[in-house]
């Protein structure tokens, strides 16, 4: 290489501090070192720490439960419609991350976290598809449950209006509008798919667990719930630095805007409960779900800095120590097959 040129690659070197999470049109996108934002280094670590394959859960025992005569019907319902509403849900968010977020974040650490997002989301659908194929449920019911049932239906309609203007031709977020349609996009999908939209589901599978009963299903929610958590909290380092470094686009029409959103979640989210639970079960009833959710809801808001709209309080004070990762047992514990590190794989 002449002198010449070593100079010009010299002067392509990044400059961490012109690193910028969008609209970074200096930075070569393809250097990751050095770190700007070391919280999305940390997720993707984190993430990585938790991998995990459905196929590693034996599903003998729910396999046995499910062919006997145990499980109510309202019992099999919650399954059921939890096991319609994930297979579908996990796609539309990977979906979402490869067509709309990545083209958009110009910032490589945050994408290297969003390709181990984007895979892990593909292991959540293989989950459904294992426990579908485990049950010999019927496929076609269970994946297009999206299209079918009107408590689902909403709730991905509701998410699929965020994705459609982003990946219209032509969007940008080199404006304003465009900006804060992205940041709508994020919010949409972390604070209120991930974030709202999930955790009624995994309080419906986590109490079937909590009973020993459908053990391997409820094995599987503790890992996806683990997975969602990192999730979350990278969607939301990501909503909060996007607004520290473009404080003009959190108005306070924006503002209002968000929180008409959700709003209309924490509805379709009630009306979902209400669905899977016409009448009550494992000590669950429709009603309690209504505080939860209002009660998630509002820690989601102040996570991005918005106040509480509910102060409802959590009627299922247990998913408290789920979710904090630091309290929860090792789930890893139960692991059929150990992997193997790189010196010690037989070929």
């Amino acid at each position: 290489m002449s002198e010449t040129r070593t100079q010009e690659a010299l002067e392509k070197r990044v400059n961490v501090d012109e690193k910028r999470l969008i609209n970074c049109n200096t930075v070569d996108v393809n250097q990751l070192m050095p770190l700007k934002y070391k919280w999305a280094w940390e997720h993707y670590l984190n993430g990585c720490a938790n991998h995990w394959m459905p196929t590693e859960v034996p599903m003998g025992k729910d396999i046995e439960l499910w062919k006997s005569n145990d499980l109510s019907d309202d019992e099999r319902r919650v399954i059921m419609r939890n096991l319609g509403f994930f297979s579908t849900a996990e796609s539309l968010v990977a979906n979402n991350i490869t067509l709309a977020i990545f083209k958009h974040v110009t910032n490589p650490e945050a994408r290297q976290y969003l390709l181990r997002q984007a895979f892990e989301e593909a292991i959540h659908t293989h989950t459904f598809h294992y426990i579908v194929e485990s049950l010999c449920l019927d496929q076609g019911e269970v994946f297009n449950m999206y299209n079918e049932i009107n408590s689902i239906h909403a709730k991905d309609a509701f998410e699929m209006e965020l994705t459609g203007d982003i990946l219209k031709e032509g969007f940008t977020t080199d404006t304003p509008e465009g900006a804060q349609k992205f940041l709508e996009n994020l919010i949409g999908f972390y604070i209120i798919m991930e974030g709202i939209f999930f955790y009624s589901g995994f309080v419906m599978i986590l109490s079937f667990n909590r009973q020993n009963k459908m053990t391997g299903i409820g094995e599987q929610f503790q890992y996806i719930l683990r997975d969602e958590t990192i999730h979350l909290n990278f969607g939301i380092d990501l909503i909060n630095g996007i607004k520290e470094e473009n404080p003009s686009l959190w108005t306070p029409a924006f503002q209002e805007h968000i929180i008409s959103r959700v709003k209309k979640a924490v509805e379709l989210e009630v009306a979902y409960a209400q669905d899977c639970l016409p009448t009550g079960i494992l000590g669950l009833t429709a009603a309690m779900f209504r505080d939860y959710v209002e009660h998630i809801a509002d820690r989601r808001l102040e996570r991005i800095g918005l106040k509480p709209l509910y102060r409802s309080k959590n009627p299922f004070p247990w998913m408290s120590e789920t979710i904090d990762l630091g309290k929860e047992k090792n789930f890893f514990e139960t692991r059929v097959n150990e992997y193997q590190s790189s010196s010690t794989l037989t070929w």
